[in-house]
């Protein structure tokens, strides 16, 4: 595989996942390069919501496709944002009113234990019936103040009590090492040595 799309417009992630995939010497392209809309996310769950954003790049680009759903899911609140993360607030989506909003749904509450979850789905065409999946978690909990201005989402409200940093304080490659996306991608890349 020398060339792979990326399924989002998420400048985030895009940056991530060059970065990560930048060692295999694939060529990793972008959906908006290619003039590719983002496809819906009608699903409830995390693998069905990347799958349909794989498959949409694939079709349209005739080149194999990595997708990736991800979001925090906090106990307190049943798991939620989870797959509307980045519409929690609704639209347009906004990484600061989706973090307004989970303050003020979090007023009071003691519990605030979350999780960051991710899953990779990669396939080779648009009609692969195997395709290569991946998952991540990182857990953490969500502080009553934003700190931090590196990463993305909720990195500013993402608190590490065994690093004493919010996700947002992290360099990039100390948050490679231990995220939820790093860590699905570690996985996949495992997956594609035995193909």
């Amino acid at each position: 595989m020398q060339k792979l799309v990326i399924a989002s417009n998420n400048s985030g992630k895009l940056r991530e996942f060059q970065f990560l995939l930048q060692p295999l010497g694939i060529e990793v392209l972008t959906q908006a390069q290619l003039g590719i809309a983002e496809a819906e996310e009608p699903h409830f769950t995390f693998v069905e919501n990347a799958l349909a954003k794989a498959r949409h790049v694939s079709r349209l680009s005739g080149l194999p496709a990595l997708a990736d759903d991800s979001g925090i899911c906090v106990a307190a609140l049943g798991g939620a944002p989870g797959v509307l993360s980045a519409r929690y607030a609704g639209e347009p989506k906004s990484d600061q009113r989706n973090n307004e909003k989970l303050l003020r749904d979090l007023h009071g509450v003691a519990d605030r234990r979350a999780h960051y979850y991710c899953v990779l789905v990669l396939l080779h065409h648009a009609d692969d019936p195997q395709p290569l999946i991946a998952e991540g978690e990182w857990h953490g909990e969500i502080a009553h103040e934003e700190r931090g201005d590196g990463g993305f989402g909720y990195d500013p409200l993402f608190w590490l009590p065994e690093l004493g940093r919010m996700s947002a304080e992290l360099s990039r490659d100390e948050k490679h090492a231990i995220s939820h996306r790093g860590k699905a991608l570690r996985v996949l890349l495992e997956k594609l040595k035995d193909l």
